[in-house]
């Protein structure tokens, strides 16, 4: 079974920075994208950023571009999102997502609270 775990999030002045952490587990991953969502009150989840496991490439939502840093580490199956010049505005839930290729397996985490302070 797919697990995906998020850590990281938290309170944060606006201008800081936060490094979400979604560890993985429960199969291999080289054949998902693994993504960041988040989702702020009132609003519907969005896209943030994404990752292909094997390759490396990355895709970003134009409202982070510059700010945020998807990575990843094969060893410890994890994938990180840095985020750098925080705004009150990214204040949300952040959600790691795996989607596997040419599939309809779809996983998300459980969410991770950050909040950005003016």
């Amino acid at each position: 079974q797919v697990q995906l775990v998020e850590s990281g999030g938290g309170l944060v002045q606006a201008g800081g920075s936060l490094r979400l952490s979604c560890a993985a587990s429960g199969r291999t991953f080289s054949r998902y994208v693994m993504g960041w969502f988040r989702q702020a009150p009132g609003k519907e989840r969005e896209f943030v950023a994404t990752i292909n496991w094997t390759g490396g490439s990355t895709a970003y939502a134009d409202s982070v571009k510059g700010r945020f840093t998807i990575s990843k580490d094969n060893a410890k199956n994890t994938v990180y999102l840095q985020m750098n010049s925080l705004k009150p505005e990214d204040t949300a839930v952040y959600y790691c997502n795996a989607k596997a290729q040419h599939t309809i397996l779809n996983y998300w985490g459980q969410g991770t609270q950050v909040t950005v302070s003016s």
